[in-house]
This record gives structure tokens, C-alpha cells and sequence, in this order.
């Protein structure tokens, strides 16, 4: 491994980060783990990197107890590289730079709940259409983990900024937020119309980066018939790179949907949401048509 420089100042915690994190290869090895790419030659694949700098970055993170090496194989002796929940703390800063990137590279710096549709974060949002959600798990409305993808034939993970039993309990300026307001709205709706939903095979799982305790009180209040599940620790945002926005200190999802089939593999994507009823009967149709194409 060529020799690093190191970073002397030891009481300062940004520099002691860098220090196992500061090269940009090793972020992102860490974010590919995160999205369920587990092995050497996927990951050389994913990143396009020569094995030689791909087994230093490795080595580096195992050495500093980011990620942890399992076997998979034993003739040869073949390992996974998965992360630690020291790892797993590092998917917070993973969100943060997406978010400042797409909010001051790839767009004009406005704090946004959605995108225009030129956007680079509107096509990486699409671009999930035939790839997999891995497995993982959330928080329900229990404190109990739960899959976010459902045994039945399709799951529609409705994701949303935030719902609240109480107005008062909102961030300060919600309401003029582009995209953010409307979140009672579309899980209404979707509690209407959760029997077509059911009679095309389809599950519902609404998804936000709230504590569980915030969703039950809303999803009491509003008499849900189906689980919001929270991703406040960022696993299913940073799993498929789900564009956020940042107020009152927390990092909260976009509105989009995403429909999935039982063998995880998501057949609809739907960014920006500009109506959200709309969105919903484009959802449902999607189920049909997916049903009816199987």
C-alpha cells in the first residue's frame, strides 16, 4: 500500500475521519456496500478500479473496522465485505454530500422536496427501474424490523418527507418547501384506494426518515390500514441512492414512489411527484399492467 500522509491533528474529529475516509475511492466502496454490492470482482466491476488500489481500499477499511470480511466460498477462499455498524454510521455522510451535490452541483442550491425533470437526480431515480432493492431492513410502527419489500406479488413504497398528527409539530417553513407539503394527502389516498391496491396483488408500505413513534401518532390519527416504515438511520436511502433534503437538522426523503415485484426488483419508478393523486392511480395502473403482463 503506498504510503499516506497522515493527519496529525489528534483532537480534532474531522481530521481523525479523514484520516480513514479521506480518499474518495474509499467513500465510495463504502457507498456500493451499502447498495448491496458485496464481493471484489462486483465491486471492481462497479467502480472500475484496478484490483491492485480496490485491495488496498479493502484491506484499509477492514483494518479500520468499517467493513468486516466474511467467506462465501471455501475452494478457494473467496470473501464478502460488508459493513460494520461503524460502517453503517458513515450512511448519514453518504447522504449528506449526495445531498449537497445534488443541491450546489447539480442544482441551483434551493432547498427542494422534489426535482424539475431535466434533473440528474430525476434520471439516477428512474435509473432503478430493473434493479433490485437489497436486503434490508426498517422500523414499522412496533419498533419491530420489518422488509420493506412484502411477500405479496408487488409492493408500492410510497416515500414522503414527513406526516405529522399535529401541524404544530412540522419543521418551521415546511409549507414553503417546493414538494413538501401534501404528505396527509397522498397516504389518504392511498388508505382509499387500499383495497384496489390489495385486488391487484399489491402491498403499500409508506417510507420516511421519522421516528417510529411520529408515524404511529400520524398513522393513528389518520386511521391507516397499512405499515409506515421508518428509515431514520438513511439503510434503504443510501441502499438505492434516494435523493433527500435537509431541514430542522434531519435528512428527509424526497417524494417519489418506487413499485417492486416479489423478487425485489423495482418495475416502476415515479420522480418528481408534481400530483400526487395522479400518482397514485399511476401506481395502481402499474401493478395492473405488471399483473397483467405476468
Amino acid at each position: 500500500m503506498p504510503q499516506r500522509t497522515r493527519l496529525h491533528d489528534e483532537h480534532c474529529a474531522i481530521a481523525q475521519a479523514l484520516d480513514v475516509v479521506g480518499d474518495w475511492w474509499t467513500l465510495l466502496i463504502v457507498r456500493d456496500a451499502a447498495r448491496g454490492v458485496h464481493r471484489f470482482d462486483a465491486l471492481q466491476r462497479e467502480l472500475g478500479m484496478s484490483r491492485k488500489v480496490l485491495a488496498e481500499r479493502l484491506k484499509l477499511l477492514v483494518e479500520t473496522g468499517v467493513l468486516t470480511r466474511e467467506p462465501y466460498q471455501e475452494r478457494p477462499v473467496r470473501y464478502e465485505y460488508r459493513l460494520t455498524p461503524r460502517g453503517r454510521a458513515l450512511l448519514p455522510v453518504l447522504i449528506a454530500l449526495q445531498d449537497w451535490g445534488d443541491t450546489w452541483v447539480l442544482g441551483e442550491g434551493e432547498t427542494m422536496a422534489t426535482a424539475t425533470e431535466s434533473s440528474g437526480e430525476t434520471e439516477r431515480v428512474r435509473e432503478l427501474v430493473g434493479t433490485k432493492v437489497p436486503e434490508l431492513r426498517l422500523t414499522d410502527l412496533d419498533g419491530e424490523s420489518r422488509d420493506p419489500v412484502a411477500e405479496s406479488a408487488y409492493t408500492v413504497l410510497y416515500c414522503f418527507p414527513g406526516a405529522y398528527a399535529r401541524k404544530e409539530s412540522y419543521p418551521p417553513g415546511w409549507a414553503g418547501i417546493p414538494g413538501a407539503p401534501g404528505c396527509t394527502l397522498e397516504s389518504c389516498t392511498y388508505r382509499d384506494q387500499l383495497a384496489e391496491f390489495s385486488a391487484a396483488g399489491a402491498t403499500v408500505h409508506g417510507v420516511s426518515t421519522q421516528r417510529p413513534d411520529e408515524q404511529r401518532a400520524f398513522a393513528d390519527k389518520e386511521r391507516l390500514r397499512f405499515p409506515l416504515l421508518s428509515d431514520a438511520d438513511l439503510t434503504l436511502t443510501a441502499a438505492l441512492r434516494l435523493p433527500t433534503f435537509r431541514t430542522a437538522g434531519v435528512s428527509r426523503l424526497k417524494r417519489l414512489t418506487l413499485v417492486v415485484d416479489r423478487d425485489r426488483t423495482v418495475i416502476e419508478a415515479l420522480y418528481p411527484i408534481t400530483d400526487i393523486e395522479a400518482s397514485v392511480r399511476a401506481a395502481l395502473e402499474a401493478v395492473r399492467r405488471a399483473g397483467a403482463g405476468g
